[in-house]
Protein backbone atom coordinates (compact mmCIF):
# COMPACT_ATOMS: atom_id res chain seq x y z
CA UNK A 1 0.00 0.00 0.00
CA UNK A 2 0.58 3.38 -0.24
CA UNK A 3 1.59 6.47 1.36
CA UNK A 4 -1.70 7.83 0.80
CA UNK A 5 -3.78 4.57 0.88
CA UNK A 6 -2.27 3.71 4.66
CA UNK A 7 -3.11 7.74 5.90
CA UNK A 8 -7.05 7.02 4.36
CA UNK A 9 -6.95 3.57 6.12
CA UNK A 10 -5.70 5.11 9.55
CA UNK A 11 -9.26 5.54 10.77
CA UNK A 12 -9.94 1.94 10.86
CA UNK A 13 -6.95 0.84 12.45
CA UNK A 14 -8.60 -0.36 15.42
CA UNK A 15 -11.45 -2.48 13.38
CA UNK A 16 -8.42 -3.82 12.10
CA UNK A 17 -6.58 -5.02 15.06
CA UNK A 18 -10.14 -6.44 16.56
CA UNK A 19 -10.58 -8.07 13.45
CA UNK A 20 -6.68 -10.05 14.06
CA UNK A 21 -7.39 -10.51 17.54
CA UNK A 22 -11.12 -12.19 16.96
CA UNK A 23 -9.66 -14.56 14.33
CA UNK A 24 -6.47 -15.53 17.01
CA UNK A 25 -8.78 -16.07 19.83
CA UNK A 26 -11.29 -18.30 17.51
CA UNK A 27 -7.96 -19.79 16.62
CA UNK A 28 -6.96 -21.03 20.02
CA UNK A 29 -10.40 -21.89 21.07
CA UNK A 30 -10.65 -23.91 17.94
CA UNK A 31 -7.08 -25.37 18.84
CA UNK A 32 -8.08 -26.69 22.34
CA UNK A 33 -11.79 -28.02 21.20
CA UNK A 34 -10.22 -30.35 18.76
CA UNK A 35 -7.38 -31.09 20.97
CA UNK A 36 -6.87 -34.76 21.42
CA UNK A 37 -5.38 -35.31 24.60
CA UNK A 38 -8.81 -33.23 25.86
CA UNK A 39 -11.16 -35.15 23.56
CA UNK A 40 -10.01 -38.64 24.79
CA UNK A 41 -10.27 -37.14 28.82
CA UNK A 42 -14.06 -36.42 27.56
CA UNK A 43 -14.37 -39.73 25.85
CA UNK A 44 -13.07 -41.30 29.48
CA UNK A 45 -15.38 -38.96 31.65
CA UNK A 46 -18.62 -40.06 28.86
CA UNK A 47 -17.77 -43.50 29.85
CA UNK A 48 -17.45 -42.89 33.54
CA UNK A 49 -20.59 -41.62 33.65
CA UNK A 50 -22.33 -44.83 31.61
CA UNK A 51 -20.76 -47.28 34.01
CA UNK A 52 -21.95 -44.87 37.16
CA UNK A 53 -25.62 -44.97 35.73
CA UNK A 54 -26.03 -40.69 34.87
CA UNK A 55 -26.65 -41.36 31.34
CA UNK A 56 -28.47 -43.78 29.25
CA UNK A 57 -26.71 -45.81 26.66
CA UNK A 58 -28.17 -43.61 24.16
CA UNK A 59 -27.10 -40.24 25.68
CA UNK A 60 -23.43 -42.33 25.59
CA UNK A 61 -23.92 -43.15 21.81
CA UNK A 62 -24.95 -39.60 20.84
CA UNK A 63 -22.30 -37.77 22.88
CA UNK A 64 -19.60 -40.41 21.80
CA UNK A 65 -20.26 -40.10 18.41
CA UNK A 66 -19.73 -35.99 19.00
CA UNK A 67 -16.45 -36.87 20.52
CA UNK A 68 -15.34 -39.18 17.74
CA UNK A 69 -16.29 -36.34 15.05
CA UNK A 70 -13.96 -33.58 17.06
CA UNK A 71 -11.34 -36.35 17.47
CA UNK A 72 -11.17 -37.14 13.96
CA UNK A 73 -10.55 -33.36 13.22
CA UNK A 74 -7.83 -32.51 15.24
CA UNK A 75 -6.07 -36.03 14.01
CA UNK A 76 -6.54 -34.95 10.93
CA UNK A 77 -5.51 -31.23 11.34
CA UNK A 78 -8.63 -29.50 9.96
CA UNK A 79 -8.56 -27.48 13.69
CA UNK A 80 -7.16 -24.08 13.86
CA UNK A 81 -8.20 -22.78 10.01
CA UNK A 82 -9.09 -19.16 11.69
CA UNK A 83 -12.63 -19.54 9.52
CA UNK A 84 -15.17 -20.79 11.85
CA UNK A 85 -15.68 -24.28 12.77
CA UNK A 86 -13.19 -26.71 11.46
CA UNK A 87 -16.21 -28.91 9.38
Amino acid sequence: MGLISEVLLLPLAPVRGSAWAIRQVLREAERIYYDPAAVRKELAQLEQRLEAGEITEEEFDRQEDELLDRLEVGMHGGAGTGEGTAR
